[in-house]
């Protein structure tokens, strides 16, 4: 069938409904991952997009029509879904666009946890597929039954953590904005089972979006909840993206904390834990991730972006911990797979076991690494600009493992281009403010001609 193959990214397939991506295609496509992963069986599950339903309903149609067994967990946050694969042992499709806007879709699809398909092993296999109509061929359609593993899925998550370190604390508050996506109802079955103050904004899903949208690393999207941690006087605010698959949080001071700088305070707490474990970061990282963890006895393996790659290092090289700086966090413990619920989990065990705030943990980290944040430019034409920086740049250690690493001995940066529009992403790091505001210019300068 004629399919856009735009949709098919390097992680997932994703495209704006139903213009992109729409029921026919989300038919075609179930019957391509059921031709393509020999399943016998997929779970299948959805986030709260309005056309979660609509598209839910196709893909499982052309999965049974294909011949696979559907069992259906519904309305579920991605690492519910996660939970389900493992738990089952069986490959699936999550229909989501994570924190894109309402109008978008798509699907996250696992092979076996914790590999994921990605546009190197298995999507561009889906494409092909769906555009030659290159369907296995099929003697008998498949069934559909569903299933609820909420509870063993919260009863998982709870022994992750010590409760009696978190009940030996005292009262501690705290927020959580989940911004009408699909985690807030497991989010409060969870809290409500911790000796903790919980306060919860936008809890219900809604795919209208009626009052942010759905990624945090967007200020205006997690301004709300910076202000009501102060008002609250809470230790910290937890937000979540659409999917719930990637977490943020805010300190007491009403902070937005770093991808990196939190990656690197969860790595460190859990080396106590697992003394002398790996620690996986990816390339665009702040220097405080490899070297607290060295410091805290842990090695600090760097890898590309992407939760495709992350996973799949994570489970090779047998992973404590990995973090992203976009706020993805994976654990040996959750499969070597990302959740948004278990860092929220264990900072709550981390301040209570320490007896102390986000802030006093992070001012060490901030006074001594100074990071520009991730900064997008629109470009005309990438393969000049990284021909330009490289030649700006030649005496430094260069490193291309995932875009354009240049490394000085007291400033670094790296940028990458994006998979989806003509964007350069650049994050830059300094040992002081003013050197890495002056670098931070001078390479936006180039970037930008």
């Amino acid at each position: 069938m004629q399919i856009n193959p735009g949709i098919f990214k390097a992680y997932d397939i994703r495209g704006i409904y139903p213009t992109e991506l729409d029921e026919a295609g989300a038919y075609a496509i179930g019957r391509a991952f059921a031709t393509y992963v020999k399943a016998t069986d997929v779970v299948v599950g959805h986030d709260m997009r309005l056309s979660g339903p609509s598209l839910f309903a196709e893909v499982t149609r052309g999965l049974i029509d294909q011949g696979a067994n559907v069992v259906e967990i519904g309305l579920v946050s991605t690492d519910q879904f996660y939970f389900a694969c493992a738990q089952l042992g069986l490959p699936g499709m999550m229909v989501t666009a994570s924190h894109n806007p309402k109008d978008y879709n798509g699907f996250k699809m696992v092979r076996k946890m914790p590999y994921l398909l990605s546009g190197n092993e298995g999507i561009g296999d889906l494409r092909t597929i769906v555009q030659t109509d290159a369907y296995a061929p099929v003697s008998s359609k498949g069934t559909r039954r569903s299933i609820d593993l909420s509870e063993q899925f919260i009863d998982h998550m709870l022994s992750l953590i010590d409760i009696d370190v978190i009940r030996a604390a005292g009262p501690m508050t705290f927020v959580a904005d989940t911004g009408n996506g699909t985690v807030g109802p497991i989010l409060e079955r969870v809290y409500k089972k911790l000796p903790v103050n919980f306060v919860g904004m936008y809890l219900t899903p809604d795919g209208n979006l009626p009052n942010h949208g759905l990624d945090p690393l967007q200020p205006e999207n997690r301004a709300e909840l910076e202000r009501r941690v102060v008002s609250e006087k809470a230790l910290a605010g937890f937000a979540f993206d659409g999917d719930g698959d990637r977490f943020f949080a805010v300190d007491d001071r009403g902070h937005f904390v770093s991808g990196d700088f939190f990656t690197a305070l969860m790595a460190r707490y859990l080396l106590k834990r697992t003394p002398g474990a790996n620690i996986v970061y990816d390339v665009r990282a702040s220097w405080a991730v490899p070297q607290m963890v060295a410091a805290a006895g842990g090695t600090a393996l760097e890898e590309r972006v992407g939760h495709a790659f992350i996973k799949r290092r994570m489970a090779d090289d047998d992973v404590l911990f990995g973090g992203e700086v976009t706020g993805h966090y994976y654990f040996k413990d959750f499969f070597f797979a990302d959740s948004g619920l278990l860092p929220s989990l264990l900072t709550v065990e981390m301040l209570a076991r320490e007896r102390t705030t986000l802030s006093a943990l992070l001012k060490p980290i901030e006074a001594k690494y100074f990071i520009s944040g991730e900064i997008n430019s629109k470009v005309a034409d990438s393969a000049a600009v990284l021909t330009a920086l490289r030649a700006k740049y030649s005496d430094a250690t260069i490193e291309t493992r995932d875009g354009l690493s240049i490394i000085y001995r007291d400033w670094h940066f790296n940028v990458r281009t994006s998979n989806t529009e003509p964007l350069i992403r650049l994050n830059l790091e300094a040992m002081d403010h003013a050197t890495m505001e002056a670098r931070r210019d001078e390479v936006i300068a180039i970037i930008r001609g």
